[in-house]
């Protein structure tokens, strides 16, 4: 099983170049470490992220890093112009020397989605035709034409082109059956979240939609069995005793909880959590029970990673290890303690 790094580089009441020049250390020692890809997400108007425009952070870390993956899980295809975001995708595959992984998504979030103009009930239908649009001009050639009721390009030269041949490899990440059966369909990399018996069913949706496809992957990885990346997104920390990984990911959790639901508390509508169906921890004790979160001394994390592989069948783990205000010195010793001792103890599951 392999291991990657989630991140939404939170705003937690730091300066942000604090916060920027922390978060590259951090990813740099997760590079050198052997973490397999750091996955960055997109969220607009809210201090769940202050990276909004990936491209550009990633392009940083492209420049900070020698081995690590990395890509946006995922890019919001609804905001973009497929001709734009097709070429900024050449642009990060090239700087980064062909280790850019592309995750796209409609987004989850209305709110978000309604500050730039898009109508959250027509979001699904627009992000097919997006999709369709910038697969289109990825592996085009030289130039590319597309019709289709909301983009249309003739004869458009594409002269930067993506390190790795045709595309770099598509991930698409999922809280429900319907998007999680359609990756599945489309063999791209896939990745859940949410407590574990509601990633178990999104899991199960997404291998149903790939054995429709015959089992065969869009852009096969060799260092996965099942020829791509199958998923659970996981908070996690570990600490020398299980006192101070409490200590540590207990106001962390909390802050990161009253991030993810700020804009739902901002508007007084929590539609969000209705439309997905998906309960979002609100404590400690509520995360630690439903799977969410992680924590404890490296034993105890190793021994709740085994039992949720042994539970999901999933042969990649994406941690993610610095949220809400996590003190950088806490989040790097829980990196240490990770990477040290869980990491080489759960690679062979």
């Amino acid at each position: 099983m392999k291991i990657g790094f989630f991140d939404h580089v939170e705003m937690a009441g730091k300066p942000l170049p604090t916060t920027f020049s922390e978060r590259i250390r951090f990813v740099q020692e997760a590079d050198k470490a052997g973490v397999y890809c750091y996955h960055v997400a997109e969220h607009h108007a809210t201090p769940l992220n202050s990276v909004p425009v990936p491209g550009v952070w990633l392009g940083a870390i492209a420049q900070a890093t020698k081995q690590i993956k990395m890509g946006p899980l995922v890019y919001l295809l609804p905001l973009y112009s497929p001709l734009r975001l097709a070429e900024e995708i050449a642009i990060l595959d090239n700087l980064s020397g062909g280790r850019f992984e592309i995750g796209v998504g409609r987004g989850v979030s209305p709110f978000e989605l309604n500050y730039h103009k898009v109508d959250h009930e027509k979001s699904r239908d627009i992000f097919f035709e997006a999709y369709e649009c910038l697969m289109t001009a990825l592996t085009g050639g030289d130039k590319f034409s597309f019709s289709g009721e909301r983009y249309q390009y003739k004869d458009v030269p594409t002269p930067l082109r993506c390190v790795q041949s045709p595309t770099p490899p598509v991930w698409y990440a999922s809280s429900n059956t319907t998007g999680s059966l359609w990756a599945g369909e489309h063999g791209m990399n896939f990745t859940t979240n949410g407590p574990t018996k509601r990633a178990l069913e999104n899991l199960n949706a997404f291998r149903e939609g790939f054995a429709k496809r015959g089992g065969k992957a869009m852009k096969p990885k060799a260092e996965f069995k099942e020829g791509l990346a199958i998923g659970v997104l996981r908070q996690i920390v570990v600490a020398d005793t299980e006192a101070e990984a409490r200590r540590i990911a207990e106001p962390a959790n909390k802050h990161h909880h009253a991030n993810i639901t700020w804009l739902m508390r901002l508007h007084q509508d929590s539609g969000l959590v209705t439309r997905l169906n998906v309960p979002l921890a609100g404590t400690y004790e509520d995360a630690r029970r439903d799977g969410t979160l992680i924590a404890g001394t490296p034993d105890i994390v190793r021994e709740e990673i085994e039992k949720l592989k042994h539970e999901t069948g999933i042969n990649y783990l994406i941690s993610y290890p610095f949220f809400g205000q996590m003190d950088f010195s806490d989040a790097m010793r829980s990196l240490t303690l990770f990477t040290r001792e869980v990491m080489p103890k759960i690679r062979d599951l």
